[in-house]
């Protein structure tokens, strides 16, 4: 489905709403003075802002961590749902095909739950209806007994094919089906025009960014190479099948030295080596780089969607830091911990 992308009217509205939802989120300076508070000192900050709503609402059935849990989700589902009622024609196709990526989220948080034997209750409270899949849709879902059930509520979706072949068991194929499918869908909803080339280098860098971060986990885990393969995802901007296959075959010493060969290695010079014992910093600084991007380009084209794109990631990035915070503190976490989680 296509629209005509001639001219920048139809993203004027959206855009102008954009930027007053963006001025209402938290500024960067703020989330390290959060580090000062207790939970209950978080939870009363959060209510008293944008969040409030979502506090007031919810804080009759929770408390603690499990409010300041719910509120999160809560709002993030409300704001991109009022980006989908605030937008129209081609803004509005390409926002309900980047917010798939929820239904992608939740449809996997259902399968892992019933892998696991979670309890349905603690299943349903953890989808987040952001995407085109509402809320008592999956909770319905979620209370299906059998993997056969959910498929059959899922036969009428976008997403039964990347399900159809699943019988339980193990869950890294049909995850990656569902990945796959879902990048392959938001690539094909634009064109080449002038405006949208950007757009299209968008998706293809987040692609990218996902893959380097399955590169890396399954290079250091020392994964087979054709397991490797299947775990990645095509279309990126500068990581091309070609490149990914000569990553893989590479060696793990010889594989750190190559990331000097592409952009991201800006990211990554100060954080990787050969002995490095964990991957939380790479993973970090290649969220920050995301972060980093998707502003500057946001900035290029300023009636397209790339600032709206801008706003559903930083939002989204909002929510993951006041979660780290509220989580460590819950756990009682030093302060240097917390930060290396977040990502500002």
């Amino acid at each position: 489905m296509f629209f005509n992308r001639r001219g920048s009217k139809k993203y004027a509205y959206i855009t102008a709403r954009v930027r007053a939802m963006k001025s209402k989120l938290i500024q960067r300076e703020v989330f390290p003075k959060m580090m000062n508070m207790d939970l209950a000192e978080i939870t009363r900050f959060i209510g008293e802002s944008e969040y409030k709503q979502d506090v007031d609402e919810l804080a009759q059935k929770y408390s603690g961590i499990d409010l300041v849990e719910h509120a999160l989700n809560q709002n993030l589902a409300r704001t991109y749902r009022k980006l989908l009622r605030v937008s129209q024609d081609e803004p509005h196709y390409l926002i309900t095909e980047y917010l798939r990526y929820w239904d992608i989220w939740n449809i996997k948080t259902i399968l892992r739950g019933k892998y696991y034997g979670a309890p349905l209750e603690e299943i349903q409270e953890a989808v987040v209806a952001a995407g085109q899949l509402g809320y008592r849709q999956l909770v319905s879902i979620a209370s299906m007994e059998s993997i056969d059930d959910i498929k059959v509520a899922l036969e009428n979706t976008p997403y039964h094919s990347a399900i159809s072949d699943y019988q339980g068991g193990m869950l890294s194929t049909v995850e990656n089906n569902l990945d796959k499918l879902y990048y392959s869908r938001i690539l094909s909803s634009m064109d080449k025009s002038k405006g949208e080339k950007l757009s299209l280098k968008f998706i293809r860098t987040e692609i990218d960014l996902k893959n380097l971060k399955t590169l890396f986990r399954t290079k250091k885990a020392d994964l087979p190479r054709d397991e490797i393969m299947e775990l990645l995802i095509p279309g990126g901007a500068e990581l091309k099948d070609g490149d990914l296959r000569r990553l893989v075959s590479l060696s793990w010493p010889d594989f750190i030295r190559s990331q000097e060969d592409y952009s991201y290695w800006s990211a990554l010079s100060e954080v990787i080596s050969e002995d490095m014992p964990s991957l939380m910093d790479v993973e970090a600084e290649l969220d920050k780089y995301a972060m980093k991007y998707s502003s500057k380009v946001s900035h290029y084209y300023p009636l397209s969607i790339l600032p709206i794109f801008d706003y559903i990631v930083r939002k989204n990035n909002e929510i993951n830091n006041l979660r780290t915070i509220a989580r460590g503190k819950e756990s009682a976490l030093s302060d240097d911990i917390i930060k290396k989680h977040l990502v500002m």
